[in-house]
């Protein structure tokens, strides 16, 4: 009979994945022990391996658990049944404040996916891609000529761009936060997707 879980234990497993993906980010996911994680989470090695098997199970909780955040914050946009620009701005806003306290768990995503088991990888991946098309059906809906042009992803993926790798430069103690910097963002992006000429199909080369 499999052992029963104590009322604490998803708390404590999140708490033990926040430590994980803090210490991954900044000492690196090759580099990182087993009782490294063990001591960044204040408990034994064997309280760490009564919740996860291994470092590559944790790796795979960590980084599927924040996918599984951005799609949950792409479903509740869509619920608010926000006109495009809206659902936009709403969608830049949210990820945003998601990032601000998921720097560690992002820059593990960004830079240790690769590490996964090829079908861990291809979940990740594909929930990436889920939350890449939400963005390009929004943008889709605010220039619906783009879409007929194949040109709403690309977009999306310029957008990520913008967003996607503040981690590596946002300071915590800046003048700048993510909060700040969300509206800079819409304004920009937005702006931009208005004025944006639909280039011509490219021409084959003969």
């Amino acid at each position: 009979m499999a052992r029963p879980r104590s009322a604490g234990f998803e708390l404590q497993r999140e708490q033990m994945l926040a430590a994980a993906a803090q210490l991954f980010a900044t000492r690196g996911y090759t580099a990182a022990t087993m009782q490294d994680v063990a001591t960044a989470c204040g408990v034994s090695k064997a309280t760490l391996y009564h919740y996860v098997r291994d470092k590559h199970q944790l790796l795979a909780q960590i980084t599927q658990g924040h996918v599984a955040r951005l799609e949950e914050l792409v479903t509740q946009v869509q619920a608010l049944q926000l006109p495009p620009q809206r659902r936009l701005q709403a969608l830049i806003q949210r990820f945003m404040q998601a990032y601000a306290s998921a720097a560690h768990e992002h820059r593990v995503l960004t830079e240790d996916v690769k590490f996964l088991a090829d079908a861990e990888r291809q979940a990740v991946l594909d929930g990436q891609r889920r939350v890449v098309a939400s963005f390009a059906d929004a943008i889709a809906g605010v220039r619906p000529d783009l879409q007929g042009r194949q040109l709403d992803k690309p977009l999306a993926m310029l957008l990520f761009g913008m967003i996607n790798w503040t981690f590596t430069w946002l300071r915590a103690d800046g003048l700048l936060t993510h909060a700040s910097l969300a509206p800079l963002v819409q304004e920009l992006f937005l702006g931009g997707l208005a004025a944006l000429s639909v280039p011509s199909p490219a021409s084959t080369p003969a």
